[in-house]
């Protein structure tokens, strides 16, 4: 034995490890591309989950407070991530006396939000703030904004107003002001104040009686906030002796970089989808970047079986071997990991930036940048090279020297049994999974078809080898005489080399499952709520204000005196947090909720089951069907909740409806929403007519002559008013565009490395006598056969859970979907397939078949 291999410990690894690597650079590059784009997607990932937990929001309105008490905008269940409450929760008015004797304490300011808007000549809305719905604040809360330019005096009365410079409006100015759902009134500009988050400021008083009015609320909780400005360098003292003041409250106390949490309590639910957005993605980010990586390095370690084979032979113990495979698997890696983080960052930027521009989150929410998610890459990457590289090395270093060497130009007669029976077993799981929709109508039982899909593709990358060696030998037994000498060597390849053939139909088929899966369970799932919204919606149209922050009072009154209006009943929305317990172990969910009355009858039809929606007075809910059995929500059942402003409360369950989808898991009273909404105003108004142009043309003429209202078909929205393709969905389909887009370069990579390994095997059969173009078709042969294999078996996988999902989601065995998707996936796996064989071969030609053997 060779004394340089015989003590472990003195093997020279990165240097062997760098010369093998410095001659197997088109193997090696399928993985650089596997380990950069893992990288890039994990890190992009990371930040998103950073950004949820740690992001800061600035302080808006109240930068110039140096403290803020406020409630706590967050449920925190036992054991889990805080939930977000959306609706402003209010707070006593008496701390506002007994913070103000605090020593160092210079000012105390206790402010208040509701809606109000400007109206101009034209009778269009001039925007004032981002939230037009608590726009509207006292003249003291000016005190808290950041260094303002105030030009003019305080407002005194009810018919003076102070704006934003951004107004363009003037001292003396006149505009009509719709404040806290009252009509348009003529009040005159007393200053205007240039700050940033200025809104439109009231006298005092006037301010405290319209929010009042609005939340129903007495005068013991009053406030938003309190803000606090304290003397030089007594900020730390006297925020110890408020959090001392408001202990055992439930009251947040926040400083600094954290103030601009209590700006706008919706924000918290902006950071938590973040979160939630990252956990979701997380998943399947790490199993396709654990298949592709793995995928790479074993096409790369099998390039160089004979080179590890003949390093046994000279005494490399299986150790040796194995270090030698990983060490160099990591030094390519490391060269790809850099500019993969760096390209994650930029990449979780964009998607920042997309996510902002559809109104999932608001703009001013920036992305946390930290080392975090960088760190996170390398902790997840690192051992998933090792643990690959070393698998694929694994059986060359356990074989004796003599049957390695032997072994290197070929593959192993039997491809290993229990290897092929995990296979069997995961697609048998993923059989198992696909049944969910059927038991579930819900997102979270549609989103089982994808994982579904992806669970048997990595199950047929298991069992492949065998499969392919089964069917090819059923091919070549069955071939003709008269077969041309192409298609027989491409199908004797097949039988041969089913563990070559199979590391590549597999990740072209788990690209075919992934994209069908993902994208047809968008589609369907949105086809099923359409179906929903439009057969449980029994109003024509929908009369609503956004830009005033509600409904003007009145509103209803005045379309249910118009001529054909048969119905009109208030809807809004809100979030609720539904603590339940499954299988006597304690959950919770925060549930988007539909707020209406009992009127909703004649404007809605959830599809009722029991009970009814005219119960819908006082303490009282409608359940989905679907979540109904499963948290013991049944009729006449009482359910605790947590409303939106974190109010605790138990409802009695009026009604259970089938339509989940298009309606939600609850529906609420109107009565059990008042006073625990951010804006205390009816959102929109659903009316139903007698379908006549009188009908119409006199709802047209009312909205136009009202300042702010919007009416529109419910053909066009749903229930809450979102448009037919939320945000979501444009969320989601981004993602499948960036993960198909690693999948088939990594891919592409792959077929490069693995045609351009088999420069041997072409030369020799030149030298046999086999001339290029027969070559050529003999590739083409293999591409086509690849194709087909990866797009009938990505097809099968995928039929089963599609079909499941369409029969419980649509009551059909197949999905919605566009009819474009299959053609367009088949003819990139096809395009795919033959270009990477088909360049590398034309290049492996041009080389001499003498000179190809004596490089190898």
């Amino acid at each position: 034995m060779s004394e340089h291999f015989r003590p472990t410990s003195r093997l020279p690894l990165f240097p062997i490890a760098l010369r093998m690597a410095a001659h197997r650079i088109t193997a090696l590059l399928a993985v650089v591309c596997a380990v950069l784009g893992g990288a890039a997607l994990i890190t992009g990932t990371g930040v998103l989950a950073e950004s949820g937990l740690r992001s800061q929001l600035p302080p808006g309105r109240l930068g110039g407070a140096d403290i803020v008490v406020a409630a706590d905008q967050e449920y925190h269940p036992d054991g889990d991530l805080p939930l977000a409450l959306p609706e402003r929760a209010r707070i006593p008015s008496s701390l506002v006396g007994r913070l103000s004797d605090l020593p160092g304490v210079t000012a105390v300011v206790g402010d208040l939000g509701f809606p109000a808007a400007l109206v101009d000549a034209r009778g269009e809305v001039v925007p004032t703030a981002d939230d037009p719905a608590a726009a509207g604040h006292g003249w003291s809360s000016t005190k808290l904004l950041a260094h303002p330019r105030v030009t003019g005096r305080a407002p005194a009365g009810q018919d003076e107003i102070a704006v934003p410079a951004a107004t363009g409006l003037r001292t003396g100015d006149r505009v009509q002001v719709v404040a806290g759902g009252r009509a348009a009134v003529r009040c005159r500009v007393a200053a205007v104040v240039d700050a940033p988050g200025a809104g439109v400021y009231f006298a005092d008083d006037f301010a405290d009686a319209t929010a009042a009015r609005l939340a129903g609320r007495d005068g013991a909780r009053r406030y938003d906030v309190i803000g606090l400005r304290t003397a030089p360098g007594s900020g730390e003292r006297v925020a110890d002796a408020v959090r001392g003041r408001v202990a055992g409250t439930g009251l947040t106390v926040r400083t600094g970089a954290d103030i601009g949490e209590t700006v706008a309590p919706g924000v918290g639910t902006a950071r938590s989808l973040l979160v939630l957005l990252a956990g979701s993605l997380g998943g399947i980010v790490l199993l396709i970047t654990g298949f592709v990586t793995a995928g790479a390095l074993g096409v790369s370690i099998a390039g160089q079986r004979r080179d590890l084979a003949l390093m046994r032979a000279v005494g490399a113990t299986p150790r040796q071997i194995r270090r030698l495979a990983a060490a160099q698997s990591s030094l390519v890696a490391a060269v790809a990991v850099a500019p993969g983080v760096a390209l994650g960052y930029l990449l979780a930027g964009r998607f920042h930036d997309l996510l902002a521009d559809r109104g999932v989150l608001p703009p001013e929410l920036p992305l946390t940048v930290g080392p975090l998610p960088a760190l996170a890459t390398l902790l997840l990457l690192a051992p998933t090279v090792q643990i690959s590289a070393r698998g694929a090395a694994w059986r060359t270093s356990r074989m004796p020297a003599t049957e390695a060497v032997a072994e290197s130009r070929s593959e192993p007669r039997k491809p290993s049994k229990a290897r092929t029976l995990t296979g069997v077993l995961l697609i048998a799981a993923a059989c198992a999974l696909s049944v969910t929709p059927l038991l579930t109508r819900t997102v979270i039982g549609a989103s089982a078809t994808s994982i579904a899909g992806i669970v048997a593709a990595i199950g047929l990358a298991l069992c492949g080898p065998a499969l392919v060696r089964s069917l090819g030998e059923r091919a070549v037994r069955r071939l003709r005489p008269g077969t041309p000498a192409p298609t027989w060597l491409a199908l004797a390849n097949v039988r041969a080399y089913a563990l070559r053939v199979a590391a590549v139909v597999s990740p072209l088929a788990m690209a075919v499952v992934f994209v069908l899966t993902y994208t047809l369970t968008q589609t369907t799932v949105l086809a099923a709520t359409a179906q929903d919204t439009r057969t449980g919606t029994l109003a024509q149209y929908r009369l609503s204000a956004p830009d005033l922050g509600g409904l003007p009072a009145g509103t209803r009154d005045a379309v249910q005196k118009l001529p054909g209006v048969r119905s009109a009943a208030p809807v809004g929305s809100t979030t609720v947090v539904w603590p339940y317990e499954t299988f006597g172990e304690a959950d919770v969910e925060s549930v988007p909720a539909l707020i209406t009355t009992p009127d909703a009858a004649g404007v809605l039809d959830p599809g009722v089951r029991e009970g009814g929606l005219a119960g819908l007075t006082g303490a009282t809910v409608a359940v989905s069907s679907e979540v109904a059995g499963s948290r013991d929500a049944g009729l006449g059942r009482r359910i605790r909740l947590v409303l939106g402003d974190g109010t605790r409360t138990e409802a009695r369950v009026v009604a259970v409806y089938d339509r989940g989808l298009g309606f939600g898991s609850l529906i609420v009273s109107a009565d059990l929403a008042a006073g625990h909404t951010t804006s205390g105003l009816t959102q929109s108004l659903l009316v139903r007519t007698d379908g006549t142009a009188t009908a119409a043309r006199a709802l047209a003429d009312l909205a136009a002559s009202r300042p702010g209202l919007v009416l529109e078909k419910t053909s066009g929205t749903v229930v809450g008013g979102k448009q037919d393709t939320p945000p979501e969905v444009w969320i989601n389909l981004a993602t499948i565009v960036v993960l198909l887009g690693y999948l088939l370069l990594s891919i592409a990579n792959k077929l490069v490395a693995a045609t351009a390994q088999r420069r041997t095997e072409i030369a020799a059969l030149r030298l046999a006598g086999t001339t290029p173009r027969q070559i050529r078709a003999m590739m083409r042969r293999e591409a086509a056969v690849t194709a087909a294999a990866a797009l009938v078996s990505g097809l099968l996988l995928s039929a089963l859970p599609l079909a499941l999902l369409g029969q419980g989601f649509l009551d059909r065995p197949w999905p919605a979907g566009p009819a474009w998707l299959l053609p367009a996936i088949a003819a990139t796996i096809v395009t795919t397939a033959f270009l990477t064989i088909e360049l590398p071969t034309r290049q492996a030609l041009r080389t001499p078949p003498a000179d190809a053997i004596r490089a190898t």
